[in-house]
């Protein structure tokens, strides 16, 4: 099996090294409002893209430093069978197919019953710096790091950025993007070599994904992330476009300021069609805990009072809904 691993990872086109595919800095992360999973990581090394496992509907899971493709096919059946990421990598740890989980490095995000799970793992023979954040919908991990700051950035890069989930996990991976990021791209002047930002919704199928971009390799003078910026913005022009072009009705739900969101805001849409309308304000565990409108509107602009009587600050979501459109930003409430 060794050999046959050895053979894949040489068809990728990746060194076999003491550095193999010790991915730098990744984040796996869930939307519990539309169900999206998905997950974004650059390195200091080709294709990058190995350690990424998604699984549409269910979760993500991350296998990166000294990357084994037996830990990731465990973990994989693990995730398949309905196992907890804390139980997956438990499991992992003391099934590790070279006996040696002290160099792994895991990242896990899922979705069961409508919450987020989470779990990371950092083993201590990672090559430092190295760490890892767990978040109540997203882990972000990495070794081979400038620093924690580098981790902390894409945390708050991640958590202040409105938008998808795929937006957030674009804003977190330019959260990382200093020169050295990953200490062995110092040298180049830039954070890595390669990045994805891959993100599924409950209905795609393995291997096709609502979103999946990928840069395997960048020239000296170039950041990956930069690459899959631009990669990126031609993607949200064509698939959100092309999306809401379908929509009948000009309806729109617009990026509210002031966010952080207080007891003075406004929640702003607009539709250009008589039609049903539903505004509800979610937590983060995608429950409804408030309805702000639920009746018939005439076409026009509104600007609903959002008074978060009761609610504790934190991240809140605020979805508008009619017969043939619904969309879900992100806020943070600060009281």
């Amino acid at each position: 099996m060794l050999k046959k691993v050895f053979l894949t990872l040489v068809a990728l086109g990746i060194s076999f090294n003491t550095s193999l595919s010790q991915d730098t800095f990744s984040i796996t992360a869930v939307d519990l409002i539309t169900g999206e999973v998905g997950s974004a990581a650059a390195s200091c090394v080709q294709n990058c893209i190995i350690l990424c496992d998604i699984h549409p509907g269910k979760g993500i899971i991350h296998t990166q430093a000294s990357f084994n493709q037996n830990n990731q096919n465990y973990a994989r059946t693990l995730m398949n069978k309905g196992y907890s990421p804390q139980q997956i990598i438990d499991s992992l740890i003391a099934h590790d197919a070279q006996n040696n989980p002290t160099i792994r490095q895991y990242g896990i995000t899922d979705i069961y019953m409508g919450t987020a799970r989470t779990a990371a793992f950092t083993g201590v023979n990672c090559q430092n710096y190295k760490n890892h954040i767990i978040g109540l919908y997203y882990t972000i991990q990495g070794n081979i790091l400038l620093g924690q700051s580098i981790l902390d950035s894409m945390e708050a890069r991640f958590l202040n950025t409105s938008g998808s989930l795929a937006q957030r996990l674009m804003a977190a991976l330019q959260g990382a993007k200093k020169p050295g990021a990953d200490t062995r791209c110092a040298q180049y002047n830039k954070s890595a070599i390669s990045a994805f930002l891959r993100v599924a919704k409950p209905g795609d199928t393995l291997g096709t994904y609502y979103c999946n971009l990928i840069v395997n390799n960048t020239p000296t003078n170039k950041d990956p992330i930069d690459s899959l910026q631009v990669l990126f913005n031609n993607w949200l022009l064509t698939k959100e476009y092309n999306y809401n072009a379908t929509i009948p009705e000009k309806t729109f739900l617009y990026q509210n300021y002031p966010n952080p969101f207080n007891p003075s805001t406004n929640i702003k849409f607009e539709i250009n069609k008589k039609s049903f309308v539903r505004l509800s304000i979610y937590n983060i565990r995608g429950e409804e805990i408030t309805v702000l409108v639920n009746n018939e509107l005439n076409e026009g602009i509104y600007n609903i009072l959002f008074e978060p009587v009761g609610l504790a600050s934190g991240i809140y979501f605020y979805r508008l809904t009619t017969p043939q459109y619904t969309e879900s930003k992100r806020m943070l409430l600060i009281k």
